[in-house]
């Protein structure tokens, strides 16, 4: 009878261990890659599923969106400036079963073509546009990384570039430029404004030429504004129209009389010298 309850439980304790090693759980975002004897089945999960040990060999792998940082890389743009960029990667597993038979680490592979397609990209784009067209250098890289990694059964939703960090006489450098470039633009719009305001004046100028009304309109507005202060002198210019008579007139003047013997005195003279 021992015998037999022996018997019994040892063939109890290896049916849990058999079932322990039979039964698989997947989460709603895993998916079992099965190798029976080698060779692949239908994918297991998600849910309960059942494995037979020893001949089937399972492996899990995530659905869910990878957050990868790409390590820093040292880049020289097309305009030979050194610059160390690193970048956010998102992917995630479409195809489990690709991602397991056709590359032995899906996602160092990911990584390492990341690495590689950052280089050659920002290789050929200038720093005015690693720093200014960031999203477009974004695009380009998602759509390079995706093209690649499509046949492992990856999909690369976004690239985002982190950080570029420029040597310190690149940024003293660049703040110079952009220096130059705001006062370069102050100019142009202080020469552009006093452009319109002698615009503005040679309008009224002429305007007010060809109206005597408009004329005597300003000079007065012009005499009121320089009352408005009592402290103030001021000084009434008189208009040359109302001198030029006076100046063009000629000054009568009084003829003086010859003093006594003048006449004689030179009518003599030829005489007494000849």
């Amino acid at each position: 009878m021992n015998t037999v309850h022996v018997a019994v439980g040892v063939f109890a304790l290896l049916m849990l261990m058999l079932a322990s090693f039979s039964i698989h759980i997947a989460k709603e975002y895993e998916r079992g890659v099965v190798f029976r004897l080698g060779r692949l089945i239908p994918l297991k999960g998600p849910g309960l599923f059942l494995v037979i040990p020893g001949i089937d060999r399972v492996t899990r792998v995530d659905l869910r969106v990878v957050t990868h940082v790409v390590p820093p890389q040292d880049v020289i743009t097309s305009d030979n400036v050194s610059v160390k960029v690193n970048a956010v990667l998102f992917f995630q597993v479409v195809d489990a079963q690709a991602a397991i038979v056709r590359v032995v680490d899906f996602f160092e592979a990911t990584s390492q073509i990341a690495q590689t397609t950052l280089r050659a990209v920002l290789g050929q784009s200038s720093l005015d546009e690693l720093l200014g067209n960031r999203d477009k250098i974004n695009l380009r890289l998602q759509t390079i990384i995706d093209r690649q990694t499509e046949p492992w059964g990856i999909k690369v939703g976004n690239v985002e570039l982190k950080d570029a960090q420029l040597a310190d006489s690149m940024v003293r450098a660049l703040a110079r430029q952009a220096e130059a470039e705001r006062e370069k633009r102050a100019k142009i719009i202080a020469t552009d404004g006093e452009f319109q305001a002698a615009q503005v004046l040679a309008n009224a100028a002429e305007i007010i030429s060809t109206q005597p009304a408009a004329l005597a309109l300003r000079y007065m507005q012009t005499l009121l504004d320089m009352g408005s202060n009592q402290n103030s002198t001021i000084v009434f210019p008189i208009p040359i129209e109302l001198i030029r008579p006076l100046l063009a007139a000629p000054v009568p003047m009084k003829k003086a009389a010859p003093p006594n013997g003048s006449d004689t005195a030179t009518t003599q003279e030829p005489s007494r010298l000849a």
